[in-house]
């Protein structure tokens, strides 16, 4: 499970799946330098994302089925 305070390059590297939802919202920080030390949450509130919201996405995204 994924919080908030995990770092977006943690994100990716450990759930490359979850790629999608940060593209669909806008949040093209993928490739970005500070990617690798800006928390969910900062990023979230630095491309107007509520951080609870994006975190609950990103879980629902890397749930196996």
């Amino acid at each position: 499970m994924l919080t908030k305070e995990m770092t977006v390059g943690q994100v990716l590297k450990l759930y490359p799946q979850t790629v999608q939802v940060f593209l669909e919202l806008g949040m093209h920080c993928l490739g970005c330098p500070s990617s690798t030390m800006e928390s969910i949450e900062g990023a979230a509130l630095t491309h107007g994302q509520n951080p609870d919201e994006l975190v609950a996405k990103l879980n629902k995204a890397i749930v196996v089925v």
